[in-house]
């Protein structure tokens, strides 16, 4: 049985930003979740609370947000009483945005088997939903940023036939939810990037 209940008008709901040990800057893209929920209350007339909150990975506050989003570039650590919790928040019903701002790949993955020991994430292909929302995307993750020549790719983990975790990797699409004049991107790479993270939105309730 689930834990949340929420649906995507729900009253006080809210996202939260991950934090967790290990060095890496887990706060970076400030601006990128406001930006996003009030992309998401304007196209798809969601009620989000647009405040900046942030959510120890250890804590049971975790179970106040329905979604959870997870950036940085650098080392990540999670101990395995935060292992279990975000295990545990995870089976219950949360879903986890795993968002790579370049340089979080190689921590991620381990830190991850220690949440799901007996799964690996798998690429998700470009016909599954979460790429077919309110907005289309046909050929998967789109790229916002350029760093080595590697294609977008969206990971994910199912548990129990259910997608609890998505894993936008080589993307960087917080970044492109960010304010226009800290990275300069053009208003068609920003409105990609908000469009998906909308989708990822959408998704991470609908399918509850």
């Amino acid at each position: 049985m689930l834990f949340f209940v929420f649906s995507l008008n729900a009253q006080n709901l809210k996202i939260a930003k991950l934090k967790y040990n290990g060095g890496g800057d887990w706060y970076a893209n400030k601006t990128a979740l406001p930006n996003l929920i009030s992309f998401c209350n304007e196209k798809l007339n969601t009620t989000i609370n647009n405040k900046d909150f942030v959510v120890e990975v250890g804590s049971k506050e975790l179970y106040q947000y329905p979604l959870i989003y997870m950036t940085g570039h650098g080392n990540v650590v999670f101990s395995d009483t935060e292992a279990e919790n975000l295990r545990n928040y995870l089976i219950a019903g949360g879903f986890l945005h795993i968002d790579d701002n370049y340089g979080l790949d190689q921590f991620i993955r381990i830190e991850m088997k220690k949440v799901f020991p007996d799964l690996e994430f798998v690429e998700i292909p470009f016909d599954h939903p979460i790429y077919h929302q309110k907005f289309k995307f046909d050929n998967g993750l789109p790229k916002i940023h350029e760093h080595d020549g590697k294609p977008a790719q969206g990971f994910g983990i199912v548990y129990e036939g259910r997608l609890v975790c998505f894993y936008s990797y080589e993307s960087d699409l917080g970044n492109g939810w960010e304010d226009r004049s800290i990275h300069n991107d053009p208003e068609s790479v920003r409105l990609k990037a908000l469009q998906m993270g909308a989708n990822i939105i959408s998704f991470a309730f609908l399918q509850k």
